[in-house]
């Protein structure tokens, strides 16, 4: 039996902006067999208080389990050395 892989995503989808960062994440983690929490960030107020949560500067935000991935290219970075 193989484990289920779970990741949560938390990224911008804005009414006239939708991260691409945030959509090749999710498809990153799809690609490697993950199941999506995916986390939309729906205004420019909902994304400003979110990054000032959490110390960032961009977004998306990936956690797999409890572990902080980070970014896009950290994903990558991760998923490679899987």
């Amino acid at each position: 039996m193989t484990e289920e892989r779970s990741a949560t995503l938390h990224r911008m989808v804005l009414p006239d902006h939708v991260c691409p960062f945030g959509v090749r994440a999710k498809e990153m983690l799809e690609e490697h067999g993950f199941q999506v929490d995916d986390h939309h960030l729906t205004t420019r107020d909902e994304v400003e208080a979110f990054k000032d949560e959490h110390g960032l500067t961009t977004t998306p935000l990936v956690f797999i389990g409890e572990e902080r991935i980070g970014g896009c290219d950290d994903l990558r970075a991760y998923l490679a050395q899987q």
